[in-house]
């Protein structure tokens, strides 16, 4: 019989550039996260329902309708659990909803890791 493999939680990673997705995905990768990347927040709200993510790494300025800050407040109605930061260069154009954690750009890869691992 062959060993199964250790079940690794769930992160989606949502931002428009793909070098800093890309990266941010990698990151997330090596510290035993499964990660779903995707591009805007309509595509992150599908695979909302579909998985059921421990972590959810968002820009706020993001191709489509939604922002980060709007897919924010949706993981959090959809999944009471879920971990969500929020990162972007400029200040926050709104409230975060409960729990959520902003970051400034450029983002360091400890102290996201570090709020990831909570």
């Amino acid at each position: 019989m062959g060993q199964s493999k250790p079940i690794r939680p769930t992160a989606i990673v949502v931002e428009d550039d793909d070098i800093q997705r890309e990266m941010l995905a990698l990151l997330l990768e090596e510290s035993n996260f499964d990660v779903l990347q995707c591009e805007d927040a309509e595509t992150a709200a599908l695979a909302l329902k579909v998985k059921h993510p421990a972590l959810i790494v968002t820009d706020i300025n993001l191709v489509g309708k939604m922002d980060g800050v709007d897919l924010a407040h949706l993981a959090s109605q959809q999944h009471s659990g879920v971990r969500i930061i929020v990162i972007s260069g400029r200040p926050l154009p709104r409230p975060l909803p409960d729990g959520a954690k902003f970051f400034t750009k450029p983002v360091y890869p400890t102290a996201l890791l570090a709020e990831a691992a909570r």
